[in-house]
């Protein structure tokens, strides 16, 4: 029986653009965060120099070279090139309010490279809804920008949308709640059942 792979969650911090306060959220997650660090700034918090130490092998600083206006843009484009290349099973969560990434992925999603742009770290989807009492609904919002996300690559069947929704909360739902959120989707019309077929209308 084949083991089904979960997804690897990279996120790209540009620090020239956002300066995150809460890196302590990630502790209990599987990501790989690596932020990137503009030529010219010099100095890191101390906060968040000892929020990156506990997060151990999985954070890293990348001190990227020359001061274009795009240089830090641009070496997270590759980074998330040279590792989709690699790695088939991967999310991409850039953190940045610059919307010039936002025509890169667009680009990414037509290649079926899972990446999405966040302003916080508290925005990525499974951290939002980490937290003690979260409703229904703000599950239901978060699916469908996850859904939104994926471009062509959207589950086709009510299967593997069960399985996309219970990956994205970190396999803590019940089945009875990934129930409820499947048709809270149709319920919205945000998704179409045809038999075991699903379409979108996102």
């Amino acid at each position: 029986m084949a083991v089904k792979q979960i997804r690897k969650n990279y996120i790209f911090i540009d620090f020239e653009n956002v300066q995150p306060k809460n890196l302590e959220v990630l502790r209990d997650h599987d990501f790989k965060i690596i932020i990137f660090v503009g030529d010219k700034q010099t100095k890191i918090p101390f906060d968040l120099a000892i929020a990156m130490q506990l997060l151990g092998k999985n954070a890293e600083y990348i001190k990227i070279n020359g001061n274009g206006p795009n240089a830090l843009d641009f070496h997270i484009a590759f980074y998330i090139g040279a590792i989709s290349a690699k790695e088939q099973n991967c999310y991409f969560h850039i953190i940045s309010k610059d919307t010039g990434f936002d025509p890169l992925i667009k680009h990414l999603k037509e290649q079926k490279v899972y990446v999405q742009r966040e302003k916080n770290i508290a925005e990525i989807p499974i951290l939002k809804m980490s937290g003690a009492g979260i409703s229904k609904f703000e599950r239901v919002d978060a699916i469908v920008k996850f859904l939104k996300a994926r471009g062509t690559a959207k589950p086709r069947t009510v299967k593997t949308l069960s399985n996309s929704i219970n990956s994205l909360f970190a396999r803590s739902l019940s089945d009875v709640e990934i129930i409820e959120l499947v048709d809270e989707l149709m319920s919205r019309q945000s998704v179409i059942r045809n038999g075991e077929k699903v379409s979108y209308q996102l």
